[in-house]
């Protein structure tokens, strides 16, 4: 059984009296590809979000390759090691800055000097070429949006990806494009994802297991495959996969 790169113990986030995570556990392994579902406000992003140090948390504990974090502070390493893709392309991208300075900005805070090498690679496995390199954020689709924040995320070579509802914003047709995107470079450098989505559909064609939230906890864990022939336990679980329409694996 691989190792876990990932162990989120007994997590609990609370807003003033709202308690968004409520003594949450999850162990992603080294090399997989973990899913987080669940209805709005269920806490997923929450999650998310405190294993990225953009929420602090009140008590429980987060392993990341070793290294145990608490609160809101992250080591420089954490950076090398996780880095997260947000939902809303337009929003995670300074729209003064061209893309060749959003690229250079993690490549300097980290010491590196191979500039031109990596942001020229970058661009190539997001399917951009260096055309791209000096174009503002308001010059790009919304799909190109995407790429642009995959590769400033790939470009430190993590080790793990946050990736939260990373197409949700996205038309149909430029979800799977980037879906695909991301599995090949899960592929080729051998990552760990962690993805958020409401989306039963993209989750089960990304990853291969899933923990199932509602509320601030966790409902259950399961296989997609488990998922698939209906093995798991919980009828909150069964009333999303009904509610998640056209659910499909091809």
């Amino acid at each position: 059984m691989s190792a876990s790169a990932l162990s989120v113990r007994n997590m609990v986030v609370a807003f003033d009296d709202f308690l968004a995570l409520d003594d949450v556990s999850i162990d992603v392994r080294e090399g997989e590809s973990f899913g987080i579902v669940g209805e709005s406000g269920s806490g997923k992003s929450t999650l998310l979000r405190a294993v990225a140090g953009l929420n602090s948390f009140e008590s429980g504990s987060l392993t990341v390759a070793g290294t145990s974090y608490r609160g809101q502070t992250r080591s420089k390493d954490f950076y090398r090691t996780v880095q997260m893709v947000f939902q809303d392309p337009y929003g995670s991208l300074h729209p003064r800055q061209t893309v060749d300075r959003l690229l250079l900005e993690p490549l300097a805070i980290h010491g590196f000097t191979d500039v031109d090498v990596r942001i020229a690679r970058a661009l190539d496995e997001v399917g951009l070429g260096s055309g791209f390199r000096f174009r503002y954020s308001h010059q790009l689709s919304g799909g190109q949006r995407q790429r642009i924040a995959i590769a400033r995320a790939l470009i430190l070579e993590p080790k793990i990806l946050l990736l939260d509802e990373p197409t949700s914003a996205l038309d149909a047709s430029i979800q799977a494009e980037i879906l695909n995107l991301l599995e090949q470079a899960r592929k080729d450098r051998g990552l760990t994802f962690v993805m958020v989505s409401h989306d039963l559909g993209v989750i089960s064609h990304m990853c291969e297991r899933l923990t199932v939230m509602r509320k601030g906890k966790v409902v259950e864990t399961v296989s997609v495959d488990a998922l698939e022939n209906r093995a798991f336990s919980e009828d909150y679980t069964r009333a999303l996969l009904v509610a998640s329409e056209g659910f499909r694996r091809d």
